[in-house]
């Protein structure tokens, strides 16, 4: 089974990718997804995450943009709540790669954020990172509801740079230009990993070492 790894800074379109990767028939692990269940009214971390931040519980579960709120700004805040919900996350990524080889799945997707920036792509066959002009980019988060220029700031300062991003991955897919050039790129590279011998699950004690996909075509 090959894992691919999605990853993208933000208003990059990584969601958009991952959209068109499951409806291309691949089974795909949104890390962002999985944080919201685990907040919403009986998921496995809105107890504790009501615990350790008084006041963003709610009938729905937990406020998110309250909780933002409260840990905008503030890395100790912020390494709290990751150490709540880092651990639930890896495990939801573990029965969901369990649950794929059980059913012999050639390909699946880790549609996580912070790849690069937590480590994740150790447990990749390959990389795949969205990129997109700047210009585009802002244009994309600033319609989003509760982002202003601070809080994009803010967030850019937590990701890695667009450009190492795009050094690092095996493969790069340019989303300015339209959906139709997204798919095709995205197919194109199924099609390259498809060519790949199975290899035992990085998850496994017994994973090989992760092979390097040259892909030659541009970056930028």
């Amino acid at each position: 089974m090959i894992i691919l790894g999605l990853t993208g800074s933000i208003g990059m379109g990584k969601s958009t990718a991952g959209t068109l990767l499951r409806r291309s028939g691949f089974a795909v692990h949104e890390a962002d997804r999985v944080v919201h269940r685990l907040l919403a009214t009986g998921g496995a971390a809105a107890a504790a995450v009501a615990a350790a931040f008084p006041g963003v519980a709610s009938e729905r579960g937990i406020d998110r943009p309250a909780l933002a709120r409260l840990v905008f700004g503030d890395e100790a805040a912020l390494q709290r709540l990751e150490a709540i919900l880092h651990p639930l996350v890896r495990a939801a990524e573990h029965r969901f790669l369990a649950a794929s080889a059980r059913r012999r799945a050639r390909l699946v997707v880790l549609d996580i954020p912070l790849l690069f920036e937590s480590g994740a792509e150790r447990r990749c066959d390959a990389t795949v990172v969205v990129s997109a002009p700047a210009f585009l980019q802002r244009l994309r988060v600033m319609r989003r509801p509760h982002m202003d220029e601070r809080r994009f700031a803010a967030v850019l300062k937590r990701q890695m740079p667009d450009r190492d991003k795009r050094a690092r991955a095996d493969f790069v897919v340019l989303t300015g230009l339209d959906k139709r050039r997204t798919l095709h790129r995205l197919q194109q590279i199924v099609r390259i990993l498809a060519q790949t011998p199975p290899s035992p699950p990085r998850w496994s004690p017994h994973a090989r070492n992760r092979p390097r996909y040259r892909d030659h075509r541009p970056r930028s």
